[in-house]
Parts: structure tokens; C-alpha cells; sequence
């Protein structure tokens, strides 16, 4: 595929907003890529990364070997996530603190939008029964998690590894949030930190089980969307609809965790109505932030269309 220098720039700017997203308690990258129009072929680059590519390496020199892996995708996107993750995280854990109802409600808009794209993906026949309850089911298991309670925090190299593999699994699975999965093992608030003080060790030993859990993981997913597309793409949904209880704007905090500058901030939360919310529900703001959220993924959706070539059967 020839890209332009444009093309990848936009690209990386796909990979910012999958970066900061990721840091959110709740959100998936997974979705966003799948939203901007980029997931399955960043399941198949990730697919082509396997041990065969030494041997091609050897036999036919690194141009072909970076061709066959997708390099320059792979390094625009990736540059994009890391970039996003390392300088976003201050100013996310910021919103998170400061301006939590807003920021949830933009997300909000965002996955409602996309649940609504997704499903329109699919094309669901009433007779498809089967559908229905792979969407039922990923609803809710996605439900369920969102209301596990967290662990106790650890911070030892194996668990940081692990937790590592565990977190990219969820971030590249639409509707399943890695940061939440991260809160729910006790793992979040360390690897925040770590990126926040720049904890080059402790950053590198989770990077290290990201890049084996992603590499693993992504071959699953590819066999799944080229068996059972439509299946898959169901479950996504469900997965979707079921954590819309995490990233509803107003909540009641059950639990509290300490950041690394002694400020407590909710861990684990319930969804309540915003006419019984205690403070100001910023209603207008909110509804406001939500319609903008769903703007920006039918945006998304007609800039995807007029690139895509219309098909005949």
C-alpha cells in the first residue's frame, strides 16, 4: 500500500488518540483504532510478526522483511501510542482529578457513536439469533468486569510483566479498557506512576509483557475476524455496550486510591443518575461534550466512506 507522508502523519495522530485513551480507567485503544478505521489491518501487521521473520530476514534483507511486518504502519502507530501515553499521562490523571464528568461524558459520546458504527458493520438480520446472544453475552461479561473489585497494589518485576501482557490484551479489544483491567489487578496506580516519574526500569519490564501479550493475542484475534467476522464483530459490540457502565459521566466513589502526590481520587465507583448526583452534575457541559463525541466518529464515518470504494455485487 502506498502512503503518503501525510497519510502517516495522520496515522501516528490515530496512534495519539489510542495512546490517551488507554490511559483512561475505562476506555480502549482498541476501540479508537477500530472507530478510525485502522483495527484489522493492525491485527494483521501485528499477525505477521512471528520467528519465520528471521529466516526472511536472512534470505532476503531487512527492506523485504520491514515490508512484509507493515513497518512503517506499525512504527507511525506505535510512535503515536507511545508518545501519547508518556506525555499525555500527567494531563489525563489531571482531567481524571479535576474535571472527571466532562471527560467521561466526551467519552461517552465517543462509544456510544461507535457502538451504533460497529453494529452497523455487521448487518443483523432479526432471524440472527446467534448474533443477539454473542452480543448479549459480551455485554455482559464487559458489565461484570466493570464492577469487579481492585486488588491490592503490587509492584514486583514478575507481576509488572504479566500485568503487562494481561493490559495489552484488553487495550487492543474494543469495549474492554487495559487501564480498567490494570485497576482491577492492583496494577494501575504503579505503572501511572512509573510513567509519570519516568521509572525507566519498571516502564520497560511492563513494556516487555505488552509486546509478548500483543504479539500473542493478535493472532487469535486475526483467526477469529477471518473465520467468524460477524461473530467476532457481535461480541465486540457487546463488549462495547457492557462498559458504557464504567464510562458513565456521574458516579458515586465506593473506594479510594492515593496518588504519588498524597491526593485520594475514587477507584471503584456505581453509576447513578445525575439528578441525584452530589455537586454540580454540569448537565449542559456534559449533554454538550457527549454530542461532541458522537460528532466526531460520524465525522470519522463519512471521511472512511468516500475513501472506501463502493462495492458491487
Amino acid at each position: 500500500m502506498n502512503r503518503s507522508p501525510l497519510d502517516y502523519l495522520i496515522i501516528s495522530l490515530k496512534g495519539m488518540a489510542m495512546g490517551a485513551a488507554d490511559v483512561v480507567p475505562g476506555v480502549s485503544g482498541g476501540t479508537i483504532a477500530f472507530i478510525s478505521g485502522i483495527y484489522e489491518e493492525l491485527i494483521g501487521s501485528l499477525n505477521n510478526i512471528n520467528f519465520s521473520l528471521l529466516k526472511n530476514l536472512k534470505n532476503e534483507g531487512f527492506k523485504s522483511t520491514w515490508k512484509k511486518v507493515n513497518g512503517p504502519f506499525l512504527l507511525a502507530l506505535l510512535s503515536g501510542v507511545f508518545v501519547s501515553i508518556i506525555s499525555l499521562a500527567k494531563g489525563v490523571e489531571w482531567l481524571l482529578e479535576n474535571h472527571p464528568i466532562l471527560l467521561w461524558s466526551f467519552f461517552f459520546g465517543l462509544v456510544l457513536a461507535s457502538i451504533i458504527y460497529i453494529g452497523k458493520q455487521i448487518k443483523i438480520k432479526p432471524s440472527d439469533y446467534i448474533l443477539f446472544l454473542a452480543m448479549a453475552v459480551g455485554a455482559v461479561v464487559a458489565y461484570l468486569i466493570t464492577t469487579l473489585n481492585p486488588a491490592e497494589t503490587s509492584d514486583t518485576n514478575l507481576f509488572l510483566f504479566f500485568a503487562g501482557a494481561l493490559a495489552i490484551c484488553a487495550m487492543i479489544l474494543p469495549g474492554i479498557s487495559g487501564s480498567f483491567i490494570l485497576v482491577i489487578i492492583g496494577a494501575y496506580g504503579p505503572v501511572l506512576e512509573a510513567l509519570n516519574s519516568r521509572n525507566l526500569k519498571m516502564i520497560l519490564i511492563f513494556g516487555a509483557g505488552a509486546v509478548v501479550g500483543l504479539l500473542s493475542f493478535s493472532k487469535l484475534l486475526k483467526w477469529f475476524f477471518e473465520k467468524y467476522n460477524r461473530l467476532t464483530l457481535a461480541v465486540i459490540t457487546g463488549f462495547m455496550i457492557g462498559s458504557m457502565n464504567k464510562i458513565w459521566p456521574w458516579k458515586i466513589a465506593l473506594t479510594f486510591r492515593t496518588n504519588s502526590k498524597g491526593v485520594k481520587i475514587p477507584l471503584n465507583e456505581e453509576s447513578i443518575s445525575p439528578f441525584n448526583f452530589d455537586g454540580d452534575p454540569q448537565l449542559l457541559q456534559a449533554i454538550g461534550l457527549i454530542i461532541f463525541g458522537v460528532l466526531i466518529i460520524l465525522i470519522l464515518e463519512k471521511i472512511s466512506t468516500k475513501k472506501k470504494p463502493v462495492e458491487t455485487s
